[in-house]
């Protein structure tokens, strides 16, 4: 059983682990204790047997009736899950060792803000004898038919390779601006680019913003399943440091990711795939577990990074595919 609360994020990072799991246990049932906000994300991943939810208690009280062989608490700092994961019945418990919630596993883990987020989960399988050494497959998520056609279906009016915009942020220091986006978009119409807005509905208002001159707006269309459906097909992604960019990440997407407030080598992309721009301000990152302090200063970490640098990166990436590889990405 992993126990996996919060964001999307998270949730993406680790299912490299769960699959290096199945890979060296084949036998072995893989359930997931998720919360409803990030619990989309293991339906993209076949090895999960069965997914339960912390905020639906007839699920959570389904958990608390069974017994595990080995829990794994993925939780980085919060304790609740720590002290959820020592209710389960099981003798052998793992989870990061980063306060008093070390005191709730048989078996705690050091964690590090140095590590690539994918790293730190590969490292709580080390008391189960698997190295943190394992080869990332790209892509490692998998998209369901259905989200598959659904997004084949949204995507029917375009006609050219496009490039999918994410305006989206869980917290305002982390959003790049509307108007940011907009002059992209126009660069990227300008080139013969289509774009295309994804997030949810309370990005749809800034999608219509983006697309005013052309493209499409699909913020508030989509499932998580149909995002990634959309992403997997799309020439690259632009964002911030969001659920959205680690899903495009999962899916084998090119990226150009925008990152301030968030420590980059702990959960920017990886690969040459991935362009991370990051202005190292001397005030930044400022996030650590998840919680970022009000910013004094504008969060320019963030609204500093220009237009012209992004589509430089922008151009970098689409100059490494053919016009025929960015062609099949849409069909």
């Amino acid at each position: 059983m992993f126990v996996r609360p919060g964001g999307i994020g998270d949730a993406v990072h680790l299912v490299p682990s769960i699959q290096a799991l199945k890979r060296a246990y084949p036998a072995a049932t893989i359930d997931i204790l998720a919360e409803k906000r990030n619990a989309a994300v293991f339906a993209l991943c076949p090895q999960v047997n069965h997914l339960f939810h912390y905020d639906r208690p007839a699920e959570f009280f389904s958990v608390m009736r069974r017994r595990y062989d080995v829990i794994i608490d993925t939780e980085q700092w919060h304790r609740l899950s720590a002290i959820v994961a020592r209710l389960i019945r099981s003798n052998f418990k793992i989870g990061f060792a980063t306060n008093e919630r070390q005191r709730m596993c048989t078996h705690p883990v050091e964690y590090s803000h140095d590590d690539y987020e994918m790293k730190s989960f590969a490292h709580l399988l080390a008391p189960l004898g698997l190295s943190c050494d394992m080869e990332i497959q790209s892509p490692f998520l998998v998209v369901p038919e259905l989200a598959k056609a659904r997004a084949q279906e949204l995507l029917a009016p375009l006609t050219a390779p496009f490039v999918t915009l994410f305006p989206g942020a869980s917290i305002s220091e982390r959003r790049w601006g509307t108007a940011n986006f907009k002059s992209l978009a126009e660069r990227l119409l300008h080139s013969g680019l289509n774009v295309v807005v994804v997030g949810g509905w309370e990005d749809r208002q800034a999608g219509t913003d983006i697309v005013i001159d052309g493209g499409l707006n699909l913020a508030g269309c989509t499932s998580l399943p149909e995002t990634a459906a959309v992403l997997q097909r799309s020439a690259l992604l632009v964002s911030g440091d969001s659920g959205v960019l680690h899903l495009a990440v999962g899916c084998g997407t090119p990226s150009v990711s925008l990152f301030g407030p968030g420590i980059a080598t702990k959960w920017a992309p990886k690969g040459e795939h991935h362009r991370v721009i990051n202005l190292g301000v001397d005030c930044s990152p400022c996030t650590r577990f998840g919680t970022t302090p009000p910013c004094l200063s504008g969060a320019r970490c963030i609204k500093d990074i220009s237009v012209d640098e992004v589509w430089s990166s922008v151009n970098h990436l689409l100059e490494g595919c053919s016009s025929s590889h960015l062609s099949e990405r849409l069909s």
